[in-house]
């Protein structure tokens, strides 16, 4: 629905005359001409002519990326804060974009939003972009009247998830890269550097040491059969994509071995608790009931260990227990999020508690990414020592042992 609704949108070339009678021409978006003229009208302009914009022969569609949508909602937090009606905010934040298709989701919205339909309902027809949670707070806000502020929340929790998420993706490049470029390497010198030393050891005439043996051996398999090693590994990564994508089984599988790899596993722990507060935070303060709240931080965590024990604190929390002590009966919480949360309870600041949790571990996440990087560059010098460094033996050693018979 919400891929529909933003095709139906038209671009337009008009040419007209200002209330002042200044001759203007410019472009324009809306769903068809007529409203087009209808919008154009009500901004003063008097339409001489007006056409559909031509496409190009070429279109290639910029995607819309998490972050967009955070800098669309501080934007728009800051036009409404400043005392700017909504649907004029729309057009100087459309304006204001880069990404043309981000620029064209807004401008649907207007539309939408100008049409009658409520923010929230025209948010909820691109629910590839704007997902529940963010659709409530936005509802919350309308209900209350008090959108502006609620914009300013959504704008923040937006801000902070992509930061973390940014963290967790640095962590996870710099090994990934390094894995890679040691695979370029070795390849490279089993394809180029590996057969110049096999020639030279096959006029020896002697018989190679078991190591050199088995390089040159895998030297040889990398030389005649090479497409076979790059549609290995392109089946593997599309097998894979296909399994996470299709299999629940196989997801909730990797979001458990995610919890326990070494030190991975630690960073991934303080990532989901600094989700699970800060979405708790943001919906509890933005006025949704607990229980609703943590519905919606459940599928906020990204993983289906917390997941489900959020589920458990919902169905604990429905019951009438603290939220502190369901929370502790799930033995996944650290400690010490469990008594900020009992003091915020009884102090009735729940929501400014889960805040500092949150900030707290977004900073052990930063801390922990930065500790990583530090401990790793001295981990990837020593694999690519041990795999140039091993193959480079590997052609010496029947040279080494020519030496010692010759001495």
């Amino acid at each position: 629905m919400a891929k529909a609704t933003t095709e139906m949108l038209l671009d337009f070339i008009y040419e007209g005359t200002n209330r002042r009678g200044q001759r203007i021409k410019g472009e324009t978006t809306s769903r068809s001409m007529d409203l087009a003229k209808a919008t154009l009208r009500k901004q003063g302009i008097k339409v001489k002519s007006i056409k559909k914009k031509p496409k190009p022969l070429f279109e290639f569609k910029k995607p819309i990326k998490a972050i967009d949508i955070a800098i669309f909602s501080r934007q728009l937090a800051t036009m409404m804060k400043a005392g700017v009606p909504l649907t004029q905010s729309f057009e100087i934040v459309a304006d204001s974009l880069d990404n043309p298709t981000m620029k064209t989701l807004v401008l649907s919205i207007k539309s939408d939003v100008e049409s009658g339909s409520t923010f929230t309902s025209a948010l909820r027809r691109h629910p590839r972009y704007f997902d529940e949670l963010f659709c409530s707070l936005v509802e919350s806000g309308e209900q209350s009247g008090a959108l502006e502020t609620m914009l300013e929340r959504v704008a923040t929790y937006k801000e902070k998830s992509e930061l973390l998420k940014a963290k967790i993706k640095k962590a996870l490049k710099y090994p990934i890269a390094v894995i890679v470029v040691a695979i370029i390497v070795t390849i490279i010198l089993l394809v180029k550097v590996v057969p110049v030393f096999a020639d030279l050891f096959s006029s020896f005439g002697a018989e190679l040491p078991a190591f050199t043996q088995m390089v040159v051996g895998m030297s040889e398999w990398m030389q005649k059969w090479w497409y076979i090693l790059i549609i290995a590994i392109g089946l593997a990564i599309i097998s894979f994509k296909e399994a996470k994508k299709r299999s629940k089984e196989f997801r909730d599988f990797l979001d458990r071995l995610t919890l326990k790899l070494p030190i991975f596993g630690n960073i991934a722990y303080q990532a989901i608790i600094a989700r699970f507060s800060r979405t708790l935070s943001t919906t509890f303060a933005a006025g949704v009931p607990l229980i609703e709240a943590l519905d919606s931080t459940a599928g906020a965590t990204n993983n289906v260990v917390f997941y489900n024990a959020t589920q458990q604190i919902k169905d604990d929390v429905a019951t009438g227990q603290q939220l502190q002590f369901s929370m502790r009966s799930t033995n996944l919480f650290p400690s010490m999020a469990i008594q900020m949360v009992g003091i915020g309870e009884e102090a009735g600041s729940l929501e400014e508690m889960l805040d500092k949790v949150a900030t707290y571990y977004e900073n052990e996440v930063d801390n922990a990414v930065d500790g990583l990087t530090s401990l790793m560059e001295p981990l990837i010098m020593a694999i690519l020592g041990v795999l140039v460094g091993g193959l480079v033996i590997a052609m010496y050693l029947p040279i080494f042992q020519m030496g010692s018979v010759v001495g």
